[in-house]
């Protein structure tokens, strides 16, 4: 297990405060706010603590204020629902005395039904791309400054780009953007950790393919960018320590906000979840 999934599943692993307080830190990254992935991950991880025999199909979060990364969050759950078949959480993520995440959880016990589902893209295996230690050699050097600097941190979460190459362009494309992504360690087998992981790194490229059709991304100096909302429903049981394609599209960025969705495949071709998210995308020249 690498450093980075080490640190991962500490940030998971958030503190019992009392039977629906729980409290999650922020690992020390420089960053100058909290990542909304980290936040996502660890309001899940409150929710599921206070349920049992069964297993989230679907959130919806919102965010409010920056996270401060200096001080830790808590995470206030409310019970709102056990039915027999499906358990509602709603978790409030609190710092200075103020909301900066909202999230509401649907939970189901397992049933059997009426399944389809589409198909995955037709995209090279990661086999096929550029590895991250090819992008550093090969890569890297032509890329610009920021874009450089975020490949270059040990990350817990693996990305191999299908359509790298935009990182290294201001030319427009259609708004479509695949990347495969998996942990860089093996995780425990708990479903809970997968999904946790899964709802984390759900929220580290979305965003950036709204800029995919303008030849720009959420890397630049003049592109202030932050999710406003997001909700991941989960299909079937994964992995997320093996590969996973997360096919996004964007079909409307406008009014300062851009909106995406993405749909994520085992390497089977399995759809195992689905996910949307609207974001703040303004242009700053101002910041050049």
């Amino acid at each position: 297990m690498t450093a980075a999934v080490e640190e991962l599943l500490a940030i998971l692993n958030l503190e019992r405060i009392e039977d629906n307080l729980f409290r999650g830190f922020t690992p020390n990254a420089g960053w100058q706010r909290v990542f909304g992935g980290q936040v996502i991950g660890q309001a899940l991880v409150a929710a599921c603590r206070t349920v049992k025999d069964r297993t989230p199909h679907s959130l919806h979060g919102y965010f409010l204020l920056g996270g401060d990364p200096s001080v830790p969050i808590i995470y206030d759950v409310e019970r709102i629902r056990d039915g027999r078949s499906f358990t509602t959480r709603r978790v409030k993520a609190i710092q200075h005395g103020q909301p900066i995440f909202t999230l509401s959880a649907s939970f189901q016990v397992e049933e059997e039904g009426f399944s389809h589902s589409a198909p995955m893209p037709d995209v090279p295996t990661p086999d096929d791309l550029p590895s991250e230690a090819d992008i550093r050699q090969r890569v890297m050097p032509l890329m610009p400054d920021p874009v450089r600097k975020y490949f270059e941190r040990e990350r817990p979460i693996e990305l191999r780009p299908v359509e790298y190459k935009r990182y290294m362009s201001r030319e427009p494309m259609e708004p479509h953007f695949n990347v495969w992504m998996r942990a860089t360690g093996p995780l425990p087998d708990d479903p809970a950790i997968h999904e946790a992981v899964l709802a984390y790194a759900s929220d580290m490229t979305l965003l950036d393919s709204t800029l995919v059709a303008h030849g720009r991304t959420v890397f630049e100096r003049t592109i202030q960018a932050a999710s406003l909302d997001h909700a991941l429903w989960f299909h079937r049981p994964f992995r997320a320590d093996e590969w996973l394609l997360y096919a996004q599209e964007s079909p409307f960025t406008g009014g300062a906000r851009g909106f995406a969705r993405g749909s994520i495949f085992n390497q089977s071709g399995q759809l195992i979840a689905s996910v949307a998210q609207e974001g703040l995308i303004r242009h700053r020249p101002d910041l050049a």
